[in-house]
């Protein structure tokens, strides 16, 4: 059984950074694409980042955090992480690690299998 946990949320300031984990558990991560999801209250889930396999081909990034997010994984480690610079007041959201079988990183949450229970990323302007 996959299971995922997340941690590394917390209360920044904006401008500040944060580093979110996902440890899997049951399996080895190096078999999975490995996404990161986030929803605000009120809000629709809506893809943040992926990474490939092995960390193959280019990740995969919404427009919006592009050059602020870095998505990495440490096969290693059973461990996948999100790096969370120049925050926003527009982040504020719970934070998902997503893990899917196909072969390349995918913006749907649909095409995910396993998902964490998602860590509060709050951030004040």
């Amino acid at each position: 059984q996959v299971q995922l946990v997340e941690s590394g949320g917390g209360s920044v300031q904006a401008g500040g950074s944060l580093r979110l984990s996902c440890a899997m558990s049951g399996r080895a991560v190096s078999r999975y694409v490995m996404g990161w999801f986030r929803q605000a209250q009120g809000k629709e889930r809506e893809f943040v980042a992926a990474i490939n396999r092995g960390g193959v081909g280019p990740t995969n990034y919404e427009d919006s955090v592009k050059g602020r997010f870095t998505i990495s994984r440490d096969d290693a480690k059973n461990t996948v992480y999100l790096q969370l610079d120049s925050l926003k007041a527009e982040d504020t959201a719970v934070y998902y690690c997503a893990a899917d079988t196909g072969i390349y990183g995918d913006r749907s949450p649909g095409a995910y299998e396993y998902w964490g229970q998602g860590t509060q990323v709050t951030v004040s302007s």
